[in-house]
């Protein structure tokens, strides 16, 4: 399908739907677009546009590659009165998303020694794997209730985070809507995880501000040259996964019953105000509510390994949070005078300046949107120009794959990893499993970044460069 796709603007290339007679628009620079070899990640958008009530068009960004049902890369928005929700265009680890701190903290005062300390005092708070539990026994049992209805703003009440981070987390750290009686039983039993990152792209990375792209605006993020920095990135682990699977089989065998088929199962749908509509978005608000505890729970044990390892006082060091934004999420908005669903996986929302849905700290700049690299590489962050719309006000999440885990898994050694992230330090029992999260498996986040800065959707804030990064092994399931 490559080869139907025609560049109408600058690294936008589009594909009609004869069907639907809905657009495909993926967003690829010129090498990107030679080097494309996604042929399944454009018949998964193409796929998507044909469910009930999508709006055109259906967005592919530049870190675009195949998933489950929709590709991870995909934006999906649907008709909020007359369209679907599909689990599997929110993604498996629902609200999978990114927080960055900020600090007081020069990169010249850090070196190896430094950085492994703080590394191992945040491992031994934060366990990282597949399926690994909450170290403190408390959490292996979380109040789902609490967590539905107040999110973050729970485990802050309860100590963990101080008064001020829920105004520097989207939704203020809680969806609206959460319903804990439309779990099913099978996720509720993979509720233990709490403050843990998990496998697969997940991480703690511990690095310096290398470049600043807008002196004025990273200032009033608090982002300086050579100062120290954190990112978290999980998201809701098992539970989340749990609730992708089973509103997926739900919405699969139901499609008759709610007239809604979908052309693969991994796009399974259902009416937004149907029954299983309403439970699976009142279930994921859950799960996002989860993942936003988490990395709150997450941000207070860095903050207490950052004391015990430099010993110096938060107030010393900062360590603020600049903003924490969600990706792999559904979100009721509105654009122009029509209010949408709008699918996110893998991508994330950038509001641009002026934009009523903005936190009031970035009513006047646009909110952060804050873009991981691989582990070794580069990370951005940037900000969305009024065009952005044209993407529902989104942005990638990432680098991109463009090999396979089981391909770098097989390709690469623990040599060729440590060649590939440098001086990065790195904590880890076992490199081997690690060896799929090798940087050369993902595309150049360079090239990434500035493919939506050149087609004039974004604006680069700063970039980031890692210097210690505590990775998950280890691949979800």
């Amino acid at each position: 399908m490559k080869e139907e796709l025609k560049q109408i603007s600058r690294n936008c290339y589009m594909l009609t739907n004869k069907d639907s007679w809905v657009e495909i628009h993926i967003y690829l620079n010129r090498s990107l677009f030679e080097g494309f070899g996604e042929e399944e990640s454009i018949h998964q958008l193409y796929n998507a546009s044909l469910l009930p009530g999508v709006v055109s068009p259906v967005v592919g960004m530049p870190d675009i590659h195949t998933g489950y049902g929709l590709p991870i890369g995909g934006v999906m928005a649907t008709d909020y009165k007359n369209g679907v929700v599909s689990a599997g265009a929110v993604g498996m680890d629902i609200n999978c998303g990114v927080r960055l701190l900020t600090t007081k903290i020069l990169a010249d005062e850090m070196d190896k020694n430094k950085l492994t300390k703080i590394l191992d005092a945040i491992s031994r708070r934060v366990p990282s794997g597949v399926g690994k539990s909450s170290v403190l026994k408390h959490l292996r049992k979380p109040p789902l209730e609490a967590i539905a209805s107040e999110g973050a703003g729970y485990f802050i009440k309860m100590g963990f985070g101080r008064k001020e981070d829920i105004e520097r987390i989207e939704d203020g750290g809680c969806i609206k809507g959460a319903d804990p009686s439309c779990v099913p039983a099978a996720a509720r039993n993979r509720s233990d995880q709490l403050a843990t990152i998990g496998g697969g792209n997940h991480f703690i990375e511990i690095g310096k501000v290398s470049k600043v792209f807008d002196e004025e605006t990273a200032s009033k993020f608090g982002l300086y040259p050579k100062h120290l920095y954190v990112l978290i990135h999980t998201g809701s682990r098992g539970f989340g996964h749990q609730i992708c699977t089973e509103f997926s089989r739900i919405m699969w065998e139901h499609a008759e019953k709610n007239g809604a088929r979908a052309p693969v199962k991994g796009l399974a749908c259902a009416p937004i105000f149907s029954e299983d509509g309403q439970n699976y978005l009142k279930a994921m608000a859950c799960a996002a509510n989860y993942a936003f505890s988490n990395r709150q729970l997450i941000t207070h044990f860095v903050r207490e390994a950052f004391v015990e390892a430099l010993k110096k006082s938060e107030a010393d060091m900062d360590l603020n949070i600049l903003y924490d934004v969600a990706h792999n999420i559904a979100k009721k908005e509105k654009y122009g005078d029509k209010w949408l669903l709008v699918h996110r996986k893998g991508a994330t929302r950038a509001l641009p300046a002026g934009h009523g849905d903005n936190p009031l700290h970035f009513l006047k700049t646009g909110h952060p949107a804050i873009i991981p690299g691989s582990m070794g590489t580069a990370s951005y962050v940037v900000i969305g120009t009024p065009e952005i719309e044209r993407t529902f006000c989104s942005v990638n999440h990432g680098a991109g794959r463009v090999m396979s885990r089981k391909k770098a898994r097989s390709e690469f050694t623990k040599e060729d990893l440590l060649e590939q992230v440098k001086n990065v330090v790195i904590t880890s029992k076992d490199l081997d499993a690690l060896l799929d999260e090798a940087p050369m498996a993902y595309k150049d986040i360079d090239e990434v970044v500035f493919t939506l800065v050149e087609a004039g959707l974004t604006k680069p804030v700063v970039k980031l460069r890692p210097m210690a990064v505590l990775k998950g092994e280890g691949e979800e399931a």
